[in-house]
């Protein structure tokens, strides 16, 4: 499975959504259910997921689905 679609499952399953309502505008505060609880939901499982641990202030700044590939590539996670 390659990283981007390890990506999309976990938004997928923290959201209870499906992959084509992945984008741009998938943000917090304006996605469906995205609060401060799945928020740390969604840091959690993209630990797991990618055997890393993100600094508090990637944590903080992680506030949007096309926002978060760039802060995850800082720590080597490649979308190609």
């Amino acid at each position: 499975m390659n990283n981007l679609k390890k990506y999309n499952d976990v938004f997928a399953s923290v959201f209870d959504v499906s992959e084509d309502e992945l984008n741009e505008e998938f943000v917090f505060g304006k996605a469906p259910g995205w609060n401060s609880f799945a928020h740390m939901e969604l840091i959690a499982q993209l630990e797991d997921t990618f055997e890393i641990m993100l600094e508090t202030e990637d944590i903080t700044h992680f506030g949007g689905y096309e926002n978060g590939k760039k802060i995850l590539a800082k720590y080597g996670i490649e979308y190609s």
